[in-house]
């Protein structure tokens, strides 16, 4: 009886369907537990934060009302009050006053991390971003150890850093994919070194789950080495993706060296022919990127003169960016910013 369950397709079909309602379920009631604990969390913080401010005398208290406190509820309620998690409660409440909105999309060790960071522009990006595409609490602290934040900011204008900040970053166009640089970290190469792009190529595919972190929301694998045949002659792009958001093919090439102007040439090439050859009813323009340790501006401003508007050349790194540099040029942008602003607005009031 059982062998016969297992090839009738009545029965599949229900062994489906309750998994997929298991499946729903257990994710509504770790939801909603999350939902409980942060919002309860931020009531304590409140709490705290309102009798520390009844008065001088309760201020006097100090760090004493904490220690007190976590002593206090951990004999009552036992795991859970230490000193350091009623700091952070604590802490909860001052850094969400209004309230955590996002607390049934997050989890209490969520907002623990995003505390750490003291940037309240950065600290927004990354709630959002964790929301928008669904981090677990190591992929958050991997994309904040490798400035993500930073990275994106790079180049960018204050109306433009201020919006990445507040929605985190959308997918609306090629460009929005981009990285500056992108960081191959979790291949644990040391610096300095030199490898084939062939195995540069393999350790990627090997570590397909953090790379497609490092990618974004909306990549899917589609192959290595995606052959095209043109009169006779083959070709092989080093590794193609389909992005759902997009609507388009991603071609990715790898260079170990410096890129040339025929590297340039021969990605074009890949894009006219997965136009005209793979896309599908509904598929936009495929984009190219085109990954290289050293980028020359100057030649590829003028080796993509005119050319597709979806070619990209990026560089990529194997450690991590260097996060003070990264910071002072937000900061520089985010000053001249403000500068040109008050310029504009002195020289209004000098008007006649």
């Amino acid at each position: 009886m059982t062998s016969e369950l297992a090839t009738d397709s009545g029965y599949q079909s229900l062994l489906g369907r309750i998994s997929d309602v298991y499946a729903a379920g257990r994710l509504r009631a770790h939801q909603a537990v999350n939902s409980v604990i942060t919002e309860t969390n931020w009531q304590i913080g409140r709490d705290i934060v309102e009798f520390e401010q009844g008065g001088k005398t309760r201020a006097d208290y100090g760090k004493a009302l904490l220690a007190t406190l976590s002593r206090d509820l951990t004999l009552r309620h036992g795991k859970g009050f230490s000193r350091s998690n009623v700091v952070r409660i604590r802490q909860f409440y001052l850094t969400y006053p209004k309230g955590a909105k996002a607390s049934h999309q997050l989890s209490w060790s969520h907002y623990i991390e995003l505390m750490k960071l003291d940037d309240a522009l950065e600290r927004s990006f990354y709630e959002q971003q964790a929301i928008r595409e669904k981090w677990s609490v190591p992929e958050l602290q991997r994309q904040k150890k490798t400035s993500l934040f930073l990275r994106l900011a790079a180049g960018k204008d204050k109306d433009a850093i201020l919006q990445l900040a507040r929605q985190g970053q959308l997918i609306e166009q090629p460009a929005d994919i981009l990285r500056d640089p992108f960081v191959f970290e979790f291949l644990k190469i040391p610096e300095p070194h030199s490898l084939p792009e062939t195995d540069l190529e393999t350790l990627l595919c090997d570590h397909l789950q953090p790379f497609l972190l490092e990618l974004g929301k909306g990549f899917t694998f589609v192959g290595r080495q995606y052959r095209i045949t043109l009169n006779n002659t083959h070709y092989r792009v080093d590794l193609v993706f389909y992005h759902r958001i997009l609507r388009c093919f991603v071609l990715v090439d790898l260079k170990i060296n410096d890129v040339e102007h025929h590297d340039i040439g021969q990605m074009n090439l890949y894009l006219g022919y997965f136009a005209a050859e793979e896309n599908a009813e509904g598929d936009n323009p495929p984009i190219g990127i085109i990954l290289t340790r050293n980028k020359d501006e100057l030649l590829v401003e003028y080796a993509t003169y005119q050319m597709n508007s979806q070619l990209f050349v990026q560089k990529y790194q194997l450690y991590l960016p260097g996060r003070e540099e990264l910071r002072r040029q937000l900061e520089l942008t985010l000053r001249e910013a403000e500068e040109a602003a008050l310029l504009a607005d002195s020289e209004k009031e000098d008007q006649p």
